[in-house]
This record gives structure tokens, C-alpha cells and sequence, in this order.
């Protein structure tokens, strides 16, 4: 399985994860619709924060089992924790170390109604 470096804009915050990236995934529930998040799905046992552990904030909402984690430093949203299945993160894709999102298929998700 391929292994991916990522960061946030100011790179406070790295990591890196081991994932088949097949697919992005867009959701239309209300806080993705706000950040307009482009995500890939990985592994949570996969994701190791390499760099600002203490750089990280969380934000949760609604039921509050999803834990979205941003930059402190520069509100990047780098990854979530998901909702439906915490064995999985969400991570956003363009803090992807050289990914070329326009060459991936898309792939809406109607978070709206779940």
C-alpha cells in the first residue's frame, strides 16, 4: 500500500499514512459544505502524526462522535475521525504531498441526510 506525507499550510502539523487512493469523497453535510472539504478515506490505525501533535485542535458537533481535527496555528482542516465508522479518517486532500486531485474520480456523499 502506497505511504503519503501531508502537512497544513504553515506545517505545524505532519503526518503520514498508508492508503490506496482510489477515490475522493465530497460530503454535503452542513461543515463539510462550509470548508468545502475534497477527502480521502484512510485507515485510523494507518495515520501517524509525524510533526505538532500539540498544534492540533478538535471540533465536534451535532452527535458529537465525529472529532475534527484542524491547525491551531493555521485553521487548516486536516483530518476527521468519522461519525459512522471511527475505525476511519477522513483525510482532507489537499494537505497531500504532491497528490494530483483532478487525475482522482469524485465521489458525492449525502451526509445531509445521515
Amino acid at each position: 500500500m502506497p505511504r503519503y506525507t501531508a502537512s497544513c499550510h504553515c506545517g505545524a502539523v505532519k503526518f503520514a499514512f498508508d492508503a490506496q487512493i482510489d477515490e475522493l469523497v465530497i460530503c454535503n453535510c452542513s461543515l463539510c459544505t462550509k470548508r468545502r472539504a475534497v477527502m480521502v478515506s484512510v485507515p485510523r490505525d494507518s495515520l501517524q502524526i509525524l510533526e505538532g501533535h500539540s498544534a492540533l485542535s478538535s471540533y465536534r458537533w451535532n452527535t458529537g462522535q465525529a472529532h475534527h481535527h484542524f491547525c491551531s496555528t493555521c485553521g487548516i482542516y486536516t483530518f476527521h475521525q468519522r461519525r459512522i465508522d471511527p475505525a476511519m479518517y477522513s483525510v482532507n486532500a489537499f494537505c497531500i504531498d504532491g497528490l494530483d486531485v483532478s487525475a482522482i474520480p469524485l465521489r458525492h456523499v449525502d451526509g445531509r441526510s445521515r
